[in-house]
């Protein structure tokens, strides 16, 4: 089964299966967190999911991300987070 998502879902997806609340995916991808809801919405509708913890598991079967994926340092500084010990 093919997921056609665009580029800024897949953005998305990523960055939830990271841990990321929706203001935190907004301050990465430079939009608002209404935006971030849209793609996310859009995203779960296309993989055919209702919980956002599902989101997680097709980021990794698509291979959005991987099992030890982290921020990169220009994400964690756009996130506007301290050191709190998660990723």
């Amino acid at each position: 089964m093919t997921y056609e998502l665009t580029k800024r879902e897949r953005e998305v997806v990523r960055l939830i299966s990271l841990g990321c609340s929706t203001e935190e995916t907004a301050r990465i991808l430079g939009v608002t967190a209404p935006t971030v809801d849209t793609h996310r919405t859009n995203a779960m509708r296309k993989l055919g999911v209702s919980k956002v913890a599902l989101v997680t598991r097709f980021a990794l079967k698509l291979r959005l991300t991987k099992m030890n994926d982290t921020l990169t340092p220009a994400e964690k500084r756009r996130r506007g987070k301290k050191k709190d010990g998660w990723s």
